[in-house]
């Protein structure tokens, strides 16, 4: 135990790598759900917008990446740090062993689901299982779960129930995010081989019982989470190296390197989860097909608008896991990057990770407060909008659409001034049209000058209800 908690104040003193399984791909072969009730659940997903996503572990302990140390890949992001860096079973044996020290007492969901609420999110997907297999929620079928840790005598020990409960209380959307490897399952991580990499430490293909007992592990896990959690939304699948070989697109580096087959069967699990959750949004990460309801570029916003159904996973901060002290993104720079993803037709997921103690740093909490702001007067630009296609982004200018309304949000620099006039192109306005800015009482004056529209600011507009992230005008044709 002393080795433990030395340990863990050595790996506190260094901040997280932030280990980024790479999402890049080609999705030319997207195909769009042929079941009425997912294509409805879909446009509703797409309507929302901004969501939370939490990574939680033991790991948050350590203050280290979320499971990636675990793995023997001479990779940043699976770097080892403290006194067991030089030796890989030890090091295993000292992290799983931070399953007896978990007890987060300060977990307290609803503050969390209030906080993202006021900010304007409106889902959430949370880890229930990432690659160390670690289970934040009541699993059957392992031990390495989080009732079984100090924490298992609180009465909201089952953690993936507390956090969905809260969550739905306050109408979000809920998602599970499951990691399709478990490195601490005896069916992937197979203790007869030493692993080398993040792939299983045998050839499927070559002991075939073994992978099957893996199959169904990995099933009869996400079928509890199916069941006995209430009504689901998103199933969230990471670790795209679990895949068809056949699916594996050799033009992108990271899936080059899948050394062999691992077919999980998702028609199995997808069937089954549709049964228990129907219209349930299945997102098979990276794995181009049938599996991947939307696509989920990681710290990437595409160049310009996708017609597909998309979102980009982002941090808060610079770390997925916790770390002590985190690198907080303005709530200026969350703004401008929520208004181009969504002028481009997709959504954003946020991460936040909670502390070892079960809560957020103060600091997420004033984010999400500051970006609630902005949201609370300019929500109408980014729920239930469609992207920009037409127009096309011009500078500091995004563009949204909804019905006859077109929203053109100016992206605003720290102490900039909203200017006596401001100009766009490409709006092709009737003279009829009427333009307002959200916040501001009455329309404002607009003339054409050299083809492009120019808004006129007058010296005594009304600002104290502006947020001077982005400044948004409705465009109403």
């Amino acid at each position: 135990m002393k080795r433990i908690l030395i340990y863990t104040l050595i790996l506190c003193c260094f901040s997280a790598l932030n280990a980024q399984q790479h999402s890049e791909q080609s999705h030319k072969g997207y195909i769009p759900p042929a079941d009425p009730a997912v294509q409805a659940k879909l446009q509703s997903w797409r309507n929302i917008k901004f969501g939370l996503l939490m990574h939680w572990g033991t790991y948050s302990q350590w203050g280290i990446v979320e499971s990636w140390s675990l793995c023997p890949e001479d990779e940043g992001w699976c770097e080892r740090r403290g006194p067991y860096k030089d030796n890989w079973y030890a090091y295993k044996k000292a992290y799983e062993a931070l399953q007896y020290t978990f007890n987060p007492t300060q977990f307290a969901p609803e503050k969390w689901a209030s906080a993202a609420k006021g900010a304007g999110m409106k889902y959430v997907v949370f880890t229930t299982k990432h690659h160390d297999g670690f289970c934040m929620f009541d699993s059957k079928y392992t031990d390495y779960k989080i009732t079984e840790t100090p924490f298992k005598n609180n009465p909201r020990s089952n953690v993936v129930k507390a956090v969905f409960d809260a969550f739905r209380k306050e109408g979000f959307m809920t998602g599970a995010y499951f990691s399709k490897p478990d490195w601490h399952c005896p069916d992937y991580w197979w203790s007869y081989f030493p692993p080398k990499d993040r792939n299983p430490t045998y050839v499927p293909q070559k002991y075939p019982d073994i992978w099957n007992r893996f199959k169904q592990f990995t099933y009869n896990q996400i079928e509890e989470l199916m069941t006995d959690y209430g009504a689901m939304d998103i199933l969230w699948l990471d670790g795209g190296w679990v895949r068809p070989f056949s699916t594996i697109d050799t033009s992108i580096s990271w899936q080059k390197a899948i050394p062999f087959d691992q077919d999980i069967d998702m028609a199995r699990i997808a069937k089954r989860g549709r049964e228990l959750q129907p219209g349930l949004l299945v997102v098979d990460r990276t794995v181009t097909g049938e599996f991947e309801n939307y696509v989920t570029p990681e710290h990437q916003i595409p160049d310009a608008y996708m017609s597909i159904p998309w979102e980009t996973c982002m941090t808060m901060g610079d770390s997925w896991s916790y770390v002590p002290k985190e690198n907080y993104k303005s709530a200026r720079k969350l703004i401008h990057v929520l208004a181009d993803i969504v002028s481009k037709n997709g959504n954003l997921l946020l991460n936040i990770a909670p502390s070892p103690e079960g809560d957020f740093h103060p600091e997420a909490y004033t984010r999400l407060a500051e970006i609630g702001r902005w949201m609370d007067l300019n929500g109408e630009a980014i729920y239930g909008t469609v992207g920009d296609n037409t127009i096309g982004k011009q500078g500091k200018w995004v563009f949204t659409h909804k019905g006859a309304a077109t929203y053109a949000i100016y992206c605003a620099e720290e102490g900039e001034k909203l200017p006596d006039h401001l100009e766009i192109s490409n709006l092709k306005l009737a003279k009829t049209a009427k333009i307002s800015l959200l916040g501001a009482v009455g329309n404002l004056t607009w003339t054409v000058k050299n083809d492009k529209t120019v808004i006129h600011l007058p010296a005594g507009i009304a600002q104290g209800k502006l947020v001077d992230y982005a400044w948004v005008f409705k465009v109403e044709r």
